[in-house]
């Protein structure tokens, strides 16, 4: 059976969440399979581009048009429900899709108007095509490290324990050491959450603390003060606090004017999306956009008209 289009997966998407649950992307994605008949081979046909699977993108973008036009709300980045008016159009589903298509178009219109003429001559002017464009990537990475911090935030502090860990393997700590990589056991870890043997004798240790707090919560300079002593008990000179969340003055002063042969690094929750982004942890390519430029060398080596 043909790969059904986003529009046609409107009503079977709703139909999902007419239990009132909130469901993730993925989880929308084997039970319409089923209702669409569709085999293992049309639920993992990818596009010519290589830029992913067709029918997942389908389900992505009919859930972004029925959010769009307030028939399923976003209670958190990546979780979707139903709105009251999901439900009340539900009883005349035929109308679903000239509903959305209706307020799609209205909400276009609607920028549109926003968009004033100076506002357009003042963009033209102001950024040129290319300064646009890395704009807008810089806009759409900033939405993914968004998205990387909320996801975190779903997983256990034990699970964030393990990404610090992978992460700063990712970043070349630890080499090509086996095992170089470890949490330790929650029981009984003394302050620290991880460490990374740098050698193979183990005789170069970072030790790592990683603190899962929600974005708007602050590390202060007492927590960094224990984790500096943690790695005074574990005779470490090496430390890694990693959080989600941010740092305050006092603890960034802290950190920065140690004393002796402790080397502390803070990294907070923007530079951990970034490091996670750039280092390509649980990461995968969606689409690769390619820009030439004239080769000067190659047209100047001819003879002008």
């Amino acid at each position: 059976m043909a790969i059904p289009k986003h529009n046609e997966i409107y009503k079977s998407a709703l139909g999902l969440l007419s239990d009132g649950n909130e469901r993730k992307l993925k989880e929308f994605e084997k039970p319409l399979a089923e209702q669409f008949n569709l085999s293992e081979d049309d639920v993992n046909q990818m596009y010519d581009s290589g830029n992913g699977p067709v029918f997942y993108d389908r389900i992505s973008w009919a859930l972004s048009f029925l959010s769009m036009a307030k028939l399923v709300e976003k209670p958190k980045r990546g979780i979707y429900k139903i709105s009251e008016k999901g439900f009340e159009l539900l009883s005349t589903p035929e109308n679903i899709e000239e509903y959305v298509k209706t307020k799609i178009s209205e909400r276009e219109e609607n920028k549109r108007k926003e968009q004033t003429t100076e506002t357009i001559i003042s963009n033209i002017s102001e950024l040129t095509p290319q300064e646009r464009l890395y704009e807008s990537y810089d806009k759409i990475r900033q939405s993914i490290y968004e998205d990387i911090l909320d996801t975190i935030l779903s997983k256990s502090p034990r699970e964030f324990e393990h990404i610090v860990v992978q992460l700063l393997k990712r970043m070349g700590y630890g080499g090509e050491v086996k095992g170089s990589g470890e949490v330790t056991q929650a029981s009984c870890d003394g302050g620290i959450d991880g460490v990374i043997k740098e050698d193979v004798l183990g005789l170069g240790r970072i030790h790592i603390q990683a603190k899962r707090y929600n974005r708007n919560s602050t590390v202060g300079r007492e927590e960094i003060q224990k984790f500096v002593g943690a790695l005074a008990v574990a005779r470490s000179n090496k430390g890694v606090f990693i959080t989600t969340s941010t740092y305050s003055k006092g603890a960034i002063g802290y950190a920065d004017n140690l004393h002796g042969n402790t080397t502390l690094v803070l990294i907070d929750g923007q530079e951990l999306a970034k490091y996670i982004y750039d280092y390509n942890l649980g990461m995968q390519n969606e689409q690769t956009i390619e820009i030439k430029k004239m080769d000067s060398d190659f047209w100047d080596s001819m003879q002008d008209a």
